[in-house]
């Protein structure tokens, strides 16, 4: 379970290291960002000497086995919004175990989401052990409660990650000098997981900036952890807390629903208006991978040529393409459909698509992954600069609507949902997604829920509703995927690899 810290050491004249991390200016710089430098020593304006011990654990956040394949296989693909894609037996068991259940205790890609979020936590635990043990004279302690509101929130966002895909889960709470001592420690429940999560987020909230220098563009902000604070109150049906959390961030006035769905997705709309929190990658030509995510290289489109764009993994499911409301233009930003022998279709780029099933595998693919040409054809065909939206405005006003629907007040919450729509609509034919006008609570529920399917489409956001809403084994098998039970596969199995690392000390979940 114990994963060393890896460094990536970026030596100095002066005999100290740093440790790297991606900024927001990726094609436009000639000098990389958030690294340490010679002329920025001992850090830059709006740094502190605290970072060189958080950084790790950002870095780490791009990590292939924290928001790549095990990420997009658990959250995305094993709902009814998604399936493999690819060729049929490309992925093998481990990954059609994904998309049509059960996935085995043998996983192991369920074993890398385990190994890669307690990497990240013991990251930022030994951060924080650091941060307390390590004299920094030159630093004053806001700096320091700052950066350990940064580890907390990376902290509260892993453990939140674990709860849901595992449910119970071993608590660590501090950095393990021997790692092996980890191995003995049993499972908390649930709910002590969550009220560690609220604990963590809430100290976050508190002591982080409500915006950085933009050098430091993707660190952890106070909208951010409210942001996912709502959403930990949401997912334990915490009504009122989880309105107010969402509230602060929508008080703030930092975010706003300005920018077109079609931008928000692309290299241009990064970390734009509608952005609370999203994983950094950045590219060049001369570092294709190293400072990038994989991402979308998964779910590129799986061709040849100019389309040999990545997996083909993480396809639109055919009942996420029939739940579009009649010329919603989110269809178009959301379905990239490869062309046909009869009918030629395009990107969003105005690229033709190659046609299926002679050229590529799959009738439709993620559009909300494809990258700008321009940069395909001077970087790479991998597209590793993409970010990732972790969480976006849209879903703190469609978290803020569920609450006060549950909460019984109505009106607010049809409002708040038809800024949603109303963003969507922008640009549409007139009649396209008209105002909601439901003013009982069942019939709004349905309808909020509706609305989130369609606006965070190919999110990682769907399988977890369903699980909450109680509504996952009705809806999968909907989808076809018939071999989902609900006493089984809300959560993934403990990794046979840890029970068997601690001698029996975790205990299997139900029904594997």
């Amino acid at each position: 379970m114990y994963i060393m810290s890896k460094y990536l050491n970026i030596a100095l004249a002066l005999g100290s290291s740093i440790i790297l991390f991606s900024s927001c200016e990726k094609f436009l710089d000639t000098a990389p960002q958030g690294k340490y430098t010679e002329d920025n020593y001992p850090y830059p304006e709006g740094g502190s000497t605290y970072d060189q011990y958080i950084f790790p654990a950002y870095n780490d956040l791009r990590s292939y086995s924290v928001h790549v394949d095990g990420f997009v296989n658990a959250t995305s693909i094993r709902s009814d919004d998604a399936d493999k894609g690819s060729t049929a037996s490309d992925g093998g068991a481990d990954v059609i175990a994904m998309d049509n259940f059960p996935v085995l205790p043998s996983s192991g890609r369920a074993n890398s989401l385990w190994l890669g979020y307690y990497g990240l936590i013991n990251k930022t635990n030994r951060a924080i052990h650091l941060m307390d043990s390590v004299q920094n004279p030159n630093q004053d302690e806001a700096m320091k409660i700052q950066t350990e509101a940064e580890a907390k929130f990376i902290r509260g966002y892993s453990y939140f990650m674990l709860v849901r895909l595992f449910g119970s889960v071993p608590k660590f709470d501090k950095w393990f000098e021997d790692p092996a001592s980890q191995n003995n420690i049993p499972q908390s429940t649930a709910g002590e997981i969550y009220a560690f999560i609220e604990e963590d987020l809430k100290f976050a909230a508190q002591n982080l900036p409500d915006v950085w220098d933009r050098q430091y563009i993707g660190r952890a902000t106070k909208g951010a952890a409210n942001g996912i604070l709502a959403k930990v109150y949401l997912t334990q049906k915490k009504w009122q807390p989880a309105y107010d959390a969402a509230n602060m961030v929508r008080g703030s006035g930092l975010y706003d629903l300005s920018q077109s769905y079609a931008e928000i997705f692309s290299e241009k709309g990064e970390n734009g208006k509608e952005s609370v929190f999203e994983i950094q990658g950045t590219a060049s030509a001369d570092q294709q991978t190293a400072n990038g995510i994989q991402y979308a290289n998964l779910q590129g489109v799986r061709g040849s040529g100019n389309w040999n764009l990545g997996w083909g993994w993480n396809v639109p499911s055919p009942v996420l393409e029939a739940a579009y409301e009649a010329g919603d233009p989110r269809k178009a930003r959301t379905i990239l459909y490869s062309s046909t022998t009869a009918t030629k279709h395009f990107s969003l780029f105005n690229e033709q698509m190659p046609v299926y099933p002679s050229e590529v595998p799959n009738p439709m693919y993620n559009h909300k992954v494809l990258s700008d040409p321009a940069l395909r054809n001077s970087i790479s065909r991998g597209s590793w600069w993409m970010n990732i939206r972790i969480l976006r405005y849209a879903d703190i006003v469609l978290m803020m609507s569920e609450a006060a629907n549950e909460l019984g007040r109505t009106d607010e919450a049809r409002t708040l949902l038809n800024e949603v729509r109303e963003r969507a609509r922008r640009g549409a034919a007139t009649g396209v997604l008209p105002n909601v006008t439901n003013t009982d609570q069942a019939g709004l529920r349905d309808k909020i829920r509706h609305e989130r399917r369609i606006e965070l489409a190919m999110e990682h956001d769907r399988f977890f509703d369903l699980v909450r809403w109680g509504t996952a084994q009705t809806a999968l098998h909907a989808a076809g995927k018939t071999n989902f039970q609900n006493s089984r596969d809300v959560l993934l199995p403990i990794p046979q690899a840890q029970i068997d690392i601690t001698k029996g000390v975790l205990k299997q979940n139900p029904g594997y």
